[in-house]
């Protein structure tokens, strides 16, 4: 029965997400193929069509896990949601620096191999969003190296 609730949870979550990105002002110059409100609307149908999965075949052993696998899905949880809040005032790079970091780090990778991957990660991500895709992700701190 847990996964059931929790997928009706997140089917909620997908639904507010999806309604969230249309409400995105639309791009200066007038609405393009790819706009910001593309990859919020894509997570959100993978999000919503992941829930109906869960709903419809929950796992026939579905306990919760209380042991070490749950304080690793709450450190997972608060990473990402202190990666949400320091997204705009630390900026893309750094914080997606320090969330892949931690979240490898916490997986087994040895701390300085895990931050390394995430600092490749930041910046890779980063240039393909504002240079490939034409999309600009904030720098934060980081607003030294806006090229004007």
């Amino acid at each position: 029965m847990n996964d059931r609730i929790f997928g009706i949870l997140l089917i909620v979550l997908a639904v507010a997400y999806g309604w969230g990105a249309t409400q995105l002002p639309a791009p200066f110059g007038g609405s393009e193929a790819v706009g910001p409100e593309t990859f919020p609307l894509l997570l959100s149908v993978v999000l919503g069509l992941s829930s109906l999965y869960m709903i419809v075949r929950p796992d026939p052993d579905n306990a919760w896990p209380w042991s070490r696998t749950g304080i690793e899905l709450v450190i997972a949880v608060v990473v990402l949601v202190l990666y949400a809040a320091l997204l705009q005032p630390l900026g893309f790079i750094l914080s997606t620096t320090l969330a892949v970091g931690t979240l490898c780090w916490r997986m087994g990778s040895a701390p300085v191999r895990a931050y390394l991957t995430g600092v490749a990660s930041g910046v890779v991500v980063f240039l393909l969003f504002n240079f490939a895709l034409d999309l600009a992700l904030p720098l934060g701190v980081l607003s030294f190296l806006e090229v004007s």
